[in-house]
């Protein structure tokens, strides 16, 4: 007996454009929620309620509220940095341009960015604790950002060279 070939019907994988998207987005929230875990355990003094200050008015965004949409809103950004590491670094293997990225972004909000903030000290008068915890999770976000981007662009090149041959 001759067994009929089974037609298997896999989903279409994501397109790169919606990986890095999710990748963004997920990434912002996730490590925005990290980040907010380091200032509820006195890791850092720096809510990620700060980003809700310049353009927000009312004391609803110091409480709960405030903090929920803060950090969705840090995976909307983050969705501009993952397009902006995917337009910029795509091609570069390796984690260390993610921890490079992670630490240019750091320099950014600190120091360029640092004034929009008034929640925010200037970076000469935050603790060591903040400096220091800031500084790794925004290492570690450029290592997640990169690494993912980077892992599905070497794996939809190596497919697209197997599909051409």
């Amino acid at each position: 007996m001759v067994k009929e070939q089974e037609s298997v019907n896999y989903p279409k994988p994501m397109s790169f454009w919606a990986m890095v998207f999710w990748t963004g987005l997920f990434g912002g929230i996730f490590w925005g929620t990290v980040g907010f875990f380091a200032y509820y355990f006195n890791f850092t003094e720096i809510r990620p309620n700060v980003i809700l200050e310049p353009w927000v008015l009312g004391d609803w965004k110091h409480g709960w509220l405030g903090t929920v949409i803060s950090i969705i809103l840090m995976g909307v950004f983050s969705v501009v940095a993952a397009f902006i590491y995917y337009a910029v670094l795509k091609k570069f293997k390796g984690f260390w341009f993610g921890i490079g990225y992670g630490i240019v972004l750091f320099l950014l909000v600190f120091f360029i960015l640092n004034p929009l903030f008034p929640g925010m000290k200037p970076f000469n008068d935050l603790n060591m604790d903040t400096i220091i915890t800031s500084f790794c999770l925004y290492i570690l976000y450029g290592i997640f950002i990169g690494y993912s981007i980077n892992y599905e662009y070497q794996i939809n090149n190596v497919q697209e060279k197997e599909a051409s041959t």
